[in-house]
């Protein structure tokens, strides 16, 4: 069972920056994508930024210009730059895979979650 493990969030003043980082336990195949999603208390869970296999990229509007993903494909691992932070950007921040197994069929793992919180 492979998992995703997260690291780099904290507490950060606005305006400041933190890097998220996101490892799969053992090496995967046939990734479609890998990315970020958050979730604030109260709210329902919402897409932060993708970056597919082949580097194209997609971010929220809410973080478009501000936060920058980037991908390590040989390591399985995605990282997420987050720079002039807003405490509208506190939430739980999940890493999500997606890769096609041999049905064809996307599978979605997802991490524990990073807390990020962002103080005026």
């Amino acid at each position: 069972q492979v998992q995703l493990v997260e690291s780099g969030g904290g507490l950060v003043q606005a305006g400041g920056s933190l890097r998220l980082s996101c490892a799969a336990s053992r090496r995967m195949f046939s990734i479609v994508a890998m990315g970020w999603y958050r979730q604030a208390p109260g709210k329902e869970r919402e897409l932060v930024a993708t970056v597919t296999s082949g580097g194209s990229t997609n971010y929220a509007d809410s973080v478009k210009g501000r936060f920058t993903i980037s991908r390590d494909n040989g390591k399985n691992t995605v990282y997420l730059q987050m720079n002039s932070l807003k405490p509208e950007d506190t939430a739980l921040y999940y890493c999500n895979l997606a890769r096609v197994d041999s049905y064809g069929l996307v599978i979605d793992y997802w991490g524990q979650g990073t807390q990020v919180t962002v103080s005026s």
